[in-house]
């Protein structure tokens, strides 16, 4: 009986339906014109078809990355470099363009760098893209730094204020730290909407743009030196198509050998203005966060992979012996590159991020973080191997990807016994972080931010914050992304003074106008050495070098073989200190003009001892 009604009821719901009339289609809409639809572009007119260029010079060898816009099936697969001389247009080099990413690197080797040359890339009879290659500021005191990071596809406008205040500073070169694209797998698009945004300033600089997660269709990154798996590299011809895009303009890498899957790797030095910078990789060789599945999490909460909201144990639990963070490979180049001065005054290292957790709310207000596994804070253990082969060369970091503007001095095995690090603030910062701890930082500093001082971060690094950029409603008067702590990084190296100056400006301000001021708490200045600010356990005696200005000075530990630091000094005389008791080597000179002073033993504070090195 029940099944008969229900099936009965069934029949006539079903009828009436039936008898009702269908309902009628609503008018489809006009599609809308999407905004800032230009970004899209891909193909171009025969006379147009070259987007813009990067290049670096390096110890006289110029590389130089043109990247076309999609060819037509019958245009030329070559493009040529050309150089002005005496009012004509010379070639100098030809390349074939590679048609996954249609990028042409060009390499010249023997290249005039004490002057400045006009210079334009070619392609067929009609289309060309012209710049300056300048020459090598070696004579400049101070050479200047622009430095980004986050430039979000979210907004697709022109960077108008930006790039009018760039021309204003004037660096003398520009450093993307990355994320310059935003749009997962769409690369290519994306990529000629950052050289028509940035191509004007980016034709007649020297630039390094390396690519983060987002450059490579990733949210975060784990490369785990090319194994496929959580965060880690996908389609390898993609990352390729990247890399080759943004990178190949650097110099030859350290050390060529692809890693897993054939995924090619970009980590090299280069020198420019006699400042040495170190670019390395520092999620490449990462390992992935599934290297923590074994651990017992008893006392840990992830809010997600990545994302630590409490720790109720030690943090060093997530330290596994077999986590990674730069790898064995750029260790030993960081090794290399510390020691080697020449023709270098002051060093740097430019990285995807910085070396510890900086960010306690992410997102929002109410979303308090203890630790973000994304960051060069995890694992420790390869965070602290990372700053003690950096702080052997005294050398300032520079990264971003944080989205939250920081000034540190990283600590190892204590406070400040390690270098500077500067985290310049997002272009563009759709996604909010804030610097504010629970408790007041140790020996504040004076001044004006309150969450200074010396602090530890989620996973127990030491680091002294000396300066921050939260967002901040009131700086609307600086437009949206002033109030969203959006803007750019400027790094000063005067080479007389061996002083380094950070700048942190707001996007929205005009540099020129006295009246806008950069984020509260910077500029910062620090001193070169302040870059391995270890407390001294003794001392070597007191070298008095004749015959040889600003020499360089490198210590070496006898018990084990083992470089402490290198340094160019910048007077006659110095006193090496070193971290422990006992006998060393010190090489003083420059060039092929070396003095090894062998057995040298360490003397206490008080001591006047001198050692006379003669040329």
């Amino acid at each position: 009986m029940r099944i008969a009604t229900v099936l009965l009821a069934a029949g006539m719901l079903a009828s009436v339906a039936l008898a009702q009339p269908k309902p009628q289609p609503k008018p489809r809409r006009k599609p809308r014109k999407p905004r800032n639809a230009a970004w899209a572009v891909t193909k171009m007119p025969k006379d147009k078809v070259i987007c813009f260029a990067l290049w670096t010079l390096h110890k006289n060898v110029l590389k130089l990355t043109a990247q076309l816009y999609e060819l037509d099936a019958d245009a030329p697969r070559t493009v040529r470099l050309e150089v002005k001389t005496d009012g004509k247009w010379t070639k100098v080099a030809e390349a074939k363009v590679i048609e996954r990413g249609w990028t042409a690197t060009f390499r010249v080797d023997k290249w005039d760098s004490t002057r400045d040359r006009v210079y334009r890339v070619a392609h067929g009879d009609g289309a060309f893209y012209t710049g300056t290659i300048r020459k090598d500021p070696v004579d400049k005191e101070t050479i200047v730094v622009a430095a980004f990071t986050g430039n979000s596809n979210a907004n697709r406008g022109p960077r108008t204020d930006l790039i009018a205040n760039i021309k204003t500073q004037d660096p003398d070169l520009l450093f993307f730290s990355g994320d310059q694209v935003y749009d997962h797998g769409r690369h290519f698009p994306a990529w000629l909407l950052f050289g028509r945004q940035f191509g004007e300033i980016i034709k007649d600089r020297p630039t390094i743009a390396i690519p983060d997660d987002h450059d490579v269709g990733n949210g975060n990154l784990w490369g785990a030196a090319g194994k496929p798996g959580h965060g880690g590299y996908r389609d390898p011809e993609f990352i390729k198509e990247v890399e080759r895009a943004q990178t190949s303009n650097l110099p030859d890498p350290f050390d060529p050998t692809p890693i897993q899957r054939g995924i090619g790797v970009y980590y090299t030095a280069l020198t420019w203005g006699r400042i040495g910078f170190a670019v390395i990789e520092d999620r490449k060789f990462k390992s992935q966060v599934d290297v923590l599945k074994d651990i017992d999490r008893t006392g840990l909460q992830f809010v997600r992979a990545d994302h630590i909201q409490k720790f109720d144990v030690d943090p060093k639990i997530v330290d596994v012996p077999q986590a990674k963070l730069l790898g064995e490979r750029q260790l030993t180049f960081l090794r290399h590159w510390a020691a080697d001065w020449r023709g270098t005054d002051m060093k740097a290292v430019l990285s995807q991020t910085v070396f510890v957790g900086a960010a306690h709310l992410h997102g929002g207000r109410g979303s308090r973080l203890l630790a973000d596994l994304d960051c060069n804070g995890w694992p420790q253990t390869g965070r602290h191997k990372a700053l003690q082969e950096m702080r052997k060369g005294f050398a300032l970091m520079i990264g971003g990807d944080q989205h939250l503007a920081t000034v540190i001095h990283h600590g190892v095995e204590d406070w400040d016994d390690s270098g500077y690090s500067f985290c310049v603030p997002s272009i563009m910062n759709y996604y909010n972080r804030w610097w504010k701890p629970l408790e007041p930082g140790g020996n504040r500093p004076e001044g004006p931010l309150e969450h200074t001082g010396r602090f530890k971060d989620g996973f127990g690094n030491r680091l002294t914050m000396h300066a921050y950029a939260n967002p901040d409603p009131k700086r609307k008067k600086y437009g949206r992304w002033g109030a969203r702590a959006a803007g750019h990084g400027i790094i000063r190296f005067n080479k007389t003074t061996r002083k380094i100056t950070m700048e942190c400006w707001p996007r929205g301000v005009d540099v020129s106008n006295r009246q806008h001021k950069q984020f509260v708490g910077w500029p910062v200045t620090i001193s070169q050495e302040d870059n391995y600010s270890r407390k001294a356990v003794a001392y070597l005696p007191t070298l008095d070098v004749s015959g040889r200005t600003n020499p360089v000075v490198q210590v070496i530990d006898e018990s084990n073989g083992e470089i402490v630091y290198t340094l160019r000094i910048r007077a006659a005389t110095y006193r090496p200190k070193v971290f422990k008791v006992g006998k060393y080597t010190v090489k003083v000179g420059r060039g092929d003009t070396v003095k090894t002073l062998k057995g040298i033993q360490s003397v206490g504070p008080d001591s006047k001892a001198t050692l006379n090195v003669a040329f």
